[in-house]
């Protein structure tokens, strides 16, 4: 399951188009391996499901290459969703193995719909230490680049209890063999 931030700062240094790459690779190497992949995306003002697990590698190519960039960060109400969605999938299939994979520069800075205002670092760090008692295994793929880096990426990383990673690092070739390794 993917948890992509698709706000203003991935549309800077073709990090979008890295990570499409790379989710429409492992989708058809799902396809043969019977797996399926999901996609959250957070940008503006909330978060959103935009591919339900699937293994179906068209559908997810259309919704991957009509995802916007641009706006705030959302950051906490893709978690909720998130942690939502893998509690439902293991409710439907308790066996069913799963792979968290977060790509954000975790700066978050909208507020959960429902708080009216709150601070939305605090709801994120509650939102991930939520998330990571569910002991699913997780990725973060800090996004964070340039020369002044907040280290918010590797506080959410934590947070989750992830192998951590900075995506700038990383091709889309080698974006996509890191997640085969996590996978198994």
């Amino acid at each position: 399951l993917f948890v992509v931030d698709a706000s203003g700062s991935m549309s800077a240094r073709k990090r979008m188009e890295t990570v499409k790459g790379a989710v429409l690779a492992l989708l058809a190497d799902a396809y043969q391996k019977r797996d399926r992949v999901g996609v959250i995306s957070f940008r503006g003002t909330k978060a959103e499901v935009i591919l339900e697990p699937t293994r179906d590698v068209e559908l997810a190519e259309k919704q991957l290459q009509r995802l916007p960039t641009g706006g705030r960060t959302p950051l906490a109400h893709a978690l909720v969703i998130a942690y939502d969605m893998v509690q439902r999938l293991c409710r439907q299939d308790p066996e069913q193995a799963m792979l968290l994979i977060v790509l954000s520069d975790g700066k978050a800075n909208v507020p959960l719909p429902e708080s009216q205002g709150g601070d939305a670092w605090d709801q994120t760090e509650q939102t991930a230490a939520q998330l990571s008692r569910l002991a699913i295994p997780t990725l973060m793929l800090d996004t964070d680049a340039g020369h002044v880096r907040y280290g918010r990426g590797k506080e959410l990383g934590e947070l989750l209890k992830a192998d951590y990673m900075r995506l700038e690092d990383l091709s889309a070739d080698g974006l996509v063999h890191t997640i085969r390794q996590a996978v198994g």
